[in-house]
């Protein structure tokens, strides 16, 4: 027997099963029903699963979807990007998920090739989701409804003019209400005096956001361990703010896709630090459980107040410094 050769093959095993174990990032796809009938909808889930205790600032980029995944199978509704911990005995494990609706209106069995995912622009070593199957089935016809039949003659009915009496009495019922109505409405136009509409301004955002703030900072629940709340208010408000200042759905947004869209955005770099800071530091708190030392909650805090008085419109910064 060769020992020498069996104590190889036994860590190679253990190296492998490590290596695995250790993968920091993985993406699956996963098709609801494999056959449907043509015309019909399946569903297609996209997940990708990864550590965020050693993935702090991943780069996730999806694969572009468009109407088609290839031709034959087409697009009906996409999700947004749903972020969420699914095993709460892994609260570390983060997982982000979309969900196609998929149709196809050509029967055959297609091969879906594997979504490709670049993580942290490294682009010599993308991942790749499982390769799916479907198979669209034709919709049987019952052949004896193709029979050829004989035409049958038509009808001859005899004129009966008492058929159409009820429709005139409900014509002549209508026309009197119409009149009715009419006459109505003109009576009470004339005696009814105009009314004078004024409009509310509208609460600019920044004044809204930096009320709530200090709601916040007054309250200081994160001395009584509400932690996760506590952060939560903050980053809604933000997000709140974000959305009436700039019209950016950002209440509907994931945190990466806000940090995103702001590297385009025409505000200075401090601000876009902080807006990061907050929208981070918060969902470790809220998804990976994560605690953070007192000077952060005051200092997360203070970021806030910064990225609402550093974005807000340039017409009343100056109103608002001389208030503060």
């Amino acid at each position: 027997m060769n020992i020498k050769k069996y104590i190889l093959l036994f860590i190679s095993v253990l190296a492998f099963s490590f290596a695995k174990a250790q993968t920091p990032v993985e993406v699956h796809a996963v098709i609801d029903s494999t056959s449907i009938r043509i015309g019909a909808q399946t569903k297609l889930d996209i997940y990708v699963n990864y550590d965020a205790s050693t993935q702090k600032n991943i780069d996730i980029l999806w694969p572009l979807i468009e109407d088609t995944i290839k031709k034959g199978i087409e697009i009906v509704n996409v999700t947004q990007i749903d972020t969420t911990i699914p095993n709460k005995n892994k609260p570390n494990i983060v997982q982000q998920h979309i969900q196609l609706t998929v149709t196809s209106f050509d029967t055959g069995a297609y091969y879906i090739a594997p979504f490709k995912f670049i993580i942290n622009n490294d682009t010599a070593n993308p991942l790749y989701t499982e390769p799916l199957h479907l198979l669209v089935n034709t919709v049987a016809t019952d052949t004896s409804l193709t029979k050829v039949k004989d035409i049958k003659a038509p009808f001859d009915e005899p004129f009966d003019w008492k058929w159409y009496l009820p429709y005139a009495y409900w014509g002549l019922a209508i026309l009197a209400a119409i009149i009715i109505l009419i006459i109505v409405i003109r009576k009470l136009s004339k005696k009814k005096p105009q009314e004078v509409i004024i409009e509310q301004p509208k609460i600019p955002a920044h004044v809204t956001a930096l009320e709530t703030l200090e709601k916040i900072k007054q309250d200081a629940i994160w001395k009584e361990n509400r932690i996760k709340e506590y952060y939560s208010n903050i980053a809604d408000t933000v997000r709140l703010y974000i959305e009436e200042r700039f019209s950016i759905n950002a209440l509907e947004l994931t945190s990466d896709e806000i940090i995103k869209i702001f590297k385009s955005q025409v505000i200075d770099s401090e601000s876009k630090l902080k807006l990061t800071q907050i929208l981070t530091l918060s969902d470790f708190v809220k998804f990976a459980k994560q605690i953070p030392i007192e000077a952060e909650h005051t200092l997360t805090l203070n970021n806030a107040f910064d990225f609402v008085k550093g974005t807000m419109r340039e017409e009343t910064k100056e109103v608002v410094g001389d208030k503060l």
